[in-house]
């Protein structure tokens, strides 16, 4: 391992997130949560920006299988015998309408005797995409823009998406009944709910379309008709009890806990005093960041001279209510805001990224920053007030690009503190 350069701590916040990542890739990750390959009829299905890597790494165990996983444009591996589907994230397309349909068809085919393994990851409640009713792909493509744009959390999200579909909230697993499925879950939400993982495909769930329906009231989002009829009528989504989840098992085998636990070994090993703030936050990226801030800069004021660097880990998933026609992202905007918050303290520089590679809708993963952060870009203000973190941190070389990680493990933040007389 090379020596921690103090002169230059930003490669080491690189080093701290390429970690966490690793330890979430399915091709090192999942073949410890895989049973024996079941006798009988074996069927995989999936969906989610880590479901190509997680059918990968599934054949690497049991050879060709048969199979059909939808994951994001970009990230689809070379399989043997699943059929790997392209779409669009995260609003969903005609293609990933296409692809539910032809997963949905498979498992209609499948008996008692028979296994399904399900791959689900964060990404998923995009990807499987089979509307409810008669709401078109452009009225859930307009709910789906609004709600991003709102700064609704992501559980709220994931309870409308559930109540507008014929496959989340355990619809999936109940379309494949009566056969045994096995689902294998990456976990991308605050505390590991598998309800809300993908949306729950394969999860009962207890909410309402009024739970649905409050919430997008809520948030001053309009509804077509088509929507309020689904809405107003009988619930779609299974109930925790309903016999067709009888022979469903569902498994948590990765975790943001996990990959923010290897990073924290990893600074460690540099004598670092590493501080855990939480592997679920949620917020507004920039309230979340002026706590950070304030945190960093008393831990800082209180740090003597010689004394080790700290780091403030933290997780989860944070929202941005757009109210301006930027490029943006919840941890662009969380960097911008923290770096306008320490406001060029010297000794502080922080790193925010998504483990799936992308950051809102931008192919970036995030952006570091460090007591330079400002003066290399003195409109930071007006960035963060038009919601333009993203084109911000490209103007001044502070993205962070990873290109398709094949895993996600929701957000990873880490800022680094030097005693200020360094």
């Amino acid at each position: 391992m090379e020596p921690l350069s103090m002169s230059d701590p930003l490669p080491f916040l690189r080093r701290l997130f390429d970690r966490a990542v690793e330890v979430a890739d399915p091709m090192r990750s999942l073949r410890h949560a895989l049973p024996p390959k079941p006798e009988g009829r074996l069927v995989v299905v999936g969906a989610g920006k880590a479901s190509a890597r997680m059918a990968e790494a599934v054949e690497a165990e049991y050879g060709p299988c048969e199979g059909v996983v939808i994951t994001r444009y970009g990230y689809a591996r070379p399989c043997q015998g699943i059929e790997i589907i392209e779409a669009a994230h995260p609003v969903p397309d005609t293609a990933g309408v296409e692809g539910t349909r032809q997963m949905l068809a498979l498992l209609q085919s499948l008996g008692e005797n028979d296994t399904v393994l399900a791959l689900i990851s964060g990404g998923a409640s995009a990807l499987l995409l089979q509307p409810a009713g008669d709401i078109s792909l452009p009225e859930k493509q307009a709910i789906n823009q609004a709600l991003l744009a709102s700064g609704a959390p992501i559980g709220q999200m994931n309870t409308v998406r559930k109540h507008l579909s014929r496959v989340k909230g355990g619809q999936l697993a109940a379309a494949a009944y009566p056969a045994r499925m096995l689902a294998l879950l990456i976990s991308d939400v605050p505390g590991d709910d598998p309800t809300m993982i993908g949306s729950g495909p394969t999860v009962g769930d207890a909410s309402t379309p009024a739970d649905a329906r409050a919430i997008l009231q809520k948030n001053g989002i309009a509804l077509p008709g088509s929507v309020q009829k689904v809405l107003t009528g009988p619930c779609q989504v299974i109930a925790p009890g309903d016999e067709r989840l009888t022979r469903v098992e569902n498994v948590i085998y990765a975790a943001p806990s996990q990959s923010l636990e290897a990073a924290a070994e990893l600074a460690r090993l540099e004598g670092i005093d590493v501080r855990m703030l939480g592997d679920a936050l949620e917020g507004e990226a920039r309230d979340v960041a002026a706590t950070q801030a304030s945190e960093a800069l008393r831990l800082q004021q209180e740090m003597t001279a010689g004394a080790p660097p700290i780091l403030l880990l933290s997780g989860g998933e944070l929202t941005v209510t757009r109210t301006g026609d930027g490029i943006g992202g919840p941890n662009a905007e969380f960097a911008l805001a923290l770096a306008l918050a320490l406001r060029g303290a010297p000794g502080i520089h922080a790193i925010a990224c998504d483990t799936d590679g992308v950051d809102g809708a931008a192919e970036v993963a995030g952006a570091v920053i460090g007591p330079e952060t400002l003066a290399k870009g003195p409109d930071a203000a007006d960035a963060l007030r038009c919601n333009d973190a993203h084109g911000f941190f490209d103007r001044i070389g502070g993205q962070v690009i990873t290109g398709p990680t094949l895993t996600n493990v929701n957000d990873f933040r880490a800022i680094l503190i030097e005693p200020a007389q360094t």
